[in-house]
């Protein structure tokens, strides 16, 4: 052991001047009294000290049960050897050291020595061998080895009789053989330098986002070969690139790929988290994601996945999730920071022994010590620099901007991220709420995020449904929520629109069902949200009624094409532009089977066909008009002196609404968005300039007749999309005469282009 360095924080591999090859461990301890590097190595081992690969890259496989895979976690015939080295040096709370001969692929952890006081909120336990918060590789396996976590991987003993003090024991038996492992990674391979130049760097305007998950996109792909299906190297395959390049979205917003575990109680009933919201390495690709390997692989496999999507001219969001960690509260695992130094790294109660709970998951980080936020930064400032990532999303960001206790708006998390040189330049999306008192903060963001934003959700599924009592709200929704947003120069992209989200029925489910349907999940149908706002169009789950299923289809196309029309940035789930079901399920959490797995024989089915052309459709005419992306609020006031407005509602009857129709129950609206004089320039400096749209939502029962607006709205109109229609096909140009009445099909969405004064019908 070398005296090394205290920074970068981690393990790096490096070959020093005088020709020695090994690598630097840093680790942040601030209460410790000792820490111990812990180096593991397999007799077969083709990596590991020493012993470097082939090719110069990291070697077999090598998973830990319980975590996935059937590593022998040291357990078959002794087999993995552990050697510990003392780090010595201490330098501002980092203890480090530097190991020759250490190469990438090398499989490591540490034990940190302190007291053990819970009543003060100390949990020091040698036994216990903890994950590097630095990571950029944890072999953690990819199999599918389910059961129980095993009682050693807790640092207080789990079966004590007395179970209210039981967190307080401490339990001195040890967890290497059952717990994930760091592996170090070589981070100048020349393959996976990144040029700048190489990202799409679409405008937030000009974004279509499409959430999507590694694992279950390609599960099912029949186009993808069988060994690449739910990896990031299925992902990247051409075939599945081909589907997004298709349907026209600009980027994909990954649902948790950090490194996570699984929780105990899913364990127990077979089953295991799939979303992935339970992080453990902030800086490592998901193991069980990689078809390459877990001994740094991965790495070199994620970065990949982000260049084929690049080329594609597709951006890539990370959903991250720092809010808290898989150790959860007391009574959680201790597998990293709960051990490395429980109080420096998560908000404590007054009762120190207890934790508080801001995210619903056991704990929360404390984001407000400089420890914690640097290891936030860090983690992002990597996956942007090194890993090629163009943004991401912030799971409970609420959490993330608590000083204290309550949410600011000017917390240490958000300044610094305000002034990062390179995370102030990457897309940052907020889901504005936590689970904790005054954690729904929807609009309050500063400029430079933006946010989920839920009260679309609400208003336009409650409009397709019959249960808005007037239209005040949808108007707000569907003119970018100026209500919420047209503060601190904020503009209509700051909100990201979604009907549907991961969390919560797909948009088939959600006109199939109107009751939660979670009983696989073995809870008893308590988890997940009771106010889903759906419609079940008669039936409840799946039926052989063929009205009942065209009226689904209908409301389908109803709620795709107002996402796709509304000002903002539109988010379309995985699948749901072909009809993805969970059966009935909103809280898919844990179901890692065909329940939630993109069913790519839906994309040929007819139907289903035909909402995708539709979706492709809509996207691509989005992208060709820019009054349906705006870069700024709607002012609502005369273009001249014909009383052109760039927006203007109107009522069934053909005239403008006045305060009072806002007010009224109402079933139809009517929206006229001018392409007179877009607010922005062109490339060339010119003034933009577009079509005008009509676009009317009839969410009644009953047919209705609706009359086109007159001078100086248009001369006449032509019909893009006509949703009462399963095949939106174009035929020969037909006109319809401003001021004559067109029939609204009941439930539908007409989009029409104004045809100006020159053209007559």
């Amino acid at each position: 052991m070398w005296p090394g360095t205290p920074t970068p924080l981690g393990a790096r591999f490096r070959v020093g001047p005088d020709g020695v090859a090994g690598t630097n461990f840093a680790l942040w301890a601030g209460g410790a009294e000792a820490v111990e590097l812990c180096l593991f190595d397999d007799p077969d081992d083709d990596a590991g000290r020493g012993r470097p690969g082939s090719d110069g890259r990291p070697g077999s496989f090598g998973g830990q049960r319980p975590f996935g895979g059937p590593g022998n976690g040291g357990r078959s015939g002794g087999r993995t050897v552990e050697t510990r080295c003392p780090l010595t040096e201490l330098t501002h709370e980092i203890w480090h050291g530097f190991v020759p001969g250490v190469l990438p692929g090398q499989r490591y952890g540490f034990r940190v020595h302190g007291r053990w006081d819970p009543w003060t909120g100390a949990r020091f336990n040698p036994a216990k061998l903890l994950l590097d918060p630095y990571a950029r590789a944890v072999d953690a396996g990819a199999g599918d080895d389910y059961g129980a976590l095993p009682p050693e991987v807790y640092g207080h003993v789990r079966d004590w009789p007395q179970q209210h003090v039981a967190d307080t024991v401490r339990d001195d038996r040890d967890s290497a053989p059952y717990v994930p492992k760091g592996v170090v990674v070589h981070d100048d391979a020349p393959d996976d330098e990144w040029c700048e130049d190489r990202r799409p760097k679409t405008p937030w305007a000009d974004s279509v986002i499409y959430e999507v998950h590694v694992r279950g996109f390609t599960k099912l792909h029949p186009g993808v070969p069988e060994e690449l299906r739910g990896t990031y190297a299925g992902l990247a395959h051409p075939a599945a690139v081909e589907h997004l390049v298709r349907l026209g979205v600009t980027a994909v917003e990954l649902l948790p790929v950090h490194q996570f575990a699984h929780e105990d109680h899913l364990l127990r009933r077979g089953l295991r988290n799939y979303w992935g919201y339970n992080s453990i390495g902030y800086f490592a690709p998901h193991a069980a994601y990689a078809a390459s390997g877990t001994r740094g692989q991965q790495v070199g496999e994620f970065r990949r996945m982000v260049r084929a999507l690049h080329e594609a001219g597709i951006e890539v969001i990370l959903d991250v999730v720092y809010n808290h960690t898989a150790e959860a509260g007391e009574l959680g695992p201790m597998l990293s920071l709960k051990g490395i130094d429980n109080r420096g790294y998560y908000r404590l109660q007054d009762d120190a022994r207890r934790y508080a709970d801001y995210t619903g998951c056991g704990n929360t980080l404390h984001v407000v010590q400089p420890q914690v936020l640097r290891l936030i930064t860090d983690s992002l400032r990597y996956w942007v620099s090194e890993m090629g990532v163009d943004g991401f999303r912030f799971d409970l960001a609420a959490a993330l901007a608590r000083s204290f206790h309550d949410v600011d708006m000017l917390s240490p998390f958000l300044a610094v991220i305000a002034q990062d040189p390179v995370l102030r330049r990457v897309k940052l999306i907020a889901e504005p709420w936590d689970v904790g008192s005054g954690g729904y903060q929807v609009g309050a963001f500063p400029p430079l995020w933006t946010e989920w934003n839920d009260r679309y959700r609400g208003a336009v599924r409650d409009f397709w449904r019959g249960a808005l009592p007037d239209v005040r709200d949808l108007g707000y929704r569907l003119s970018g929520s100026s209500d919420l947003y047209a503060w601190g120069g904020r503009r209509p992209y700051a909100s990201v629109n979604f009907v549907t989200a991961h969390d919560g029925f797909t948009l088939r489910d959600l006109v199939s069902y109107e009751r939660k349907h979670n009983e696989a999940n073995g809870e008893g149908n308590r988890d997940g949200s009771d106010d889903n706002r759906s419609w079940n169009c008669g039936a409840e789950g799946e039926s052989a009624d063929a009205d009942v299923r065209a009226l689904r289809r209908r409301q389908l196309r109803n709620l795709m094409t107002t996402l796709l029309l509304s000002t903002g940035v539109p988010m379309l789930v995985a699948g749901d532009e072909m009809g993805r079901t969970q059966r009935g399920s909103n809280n898919a959490y844990c179901q890692d089977n065909e329940v939630s797995w993109v069913d790519w024989g839906l994309r040929d089915e007819p139907g289903w066909r035909e909402l995708f052309a539709l979706t492709s459709r809509l996207i691509a005419l989005r992208h060709r008009h820019p009054v349906l992306r705006r870069r700024a609020f709607f002012s609502g006031r005369a273009h001249s002196a014909d009383g052109l407005r760039d927006l203007a509602w109107f009522t069934a009857r053909g005239t403008e609404m006045t305060e009072a129709d806002w007010y009224a129950p109402a079933a139809t609206l009517g929206m006229y968005l001018s392409g007179r004089d877009i607010p922005g320039r062109d490339a060339r400096g010119a003034p933009v300039t577009d079509d005008s749209f009509l676009a009317v939502l009839h969410a009644a029962a009953d047919p209705l007749d609706f009359v086109l607006p007159g001078r100086p709205w248009a001369a006449a109109y032509e019909v893009l999309v006509d949703t009462s229609l399963e095949e939106q096909g174009r035929a020969p140009e037909t006109l319809l005469a401003a001021g004559a009445a067109v029939t609204l099909a009941a439930r539908s969405v007409l989009l029409l282009r104004a045809v100006p004064g020159e053209r007559e019908a």
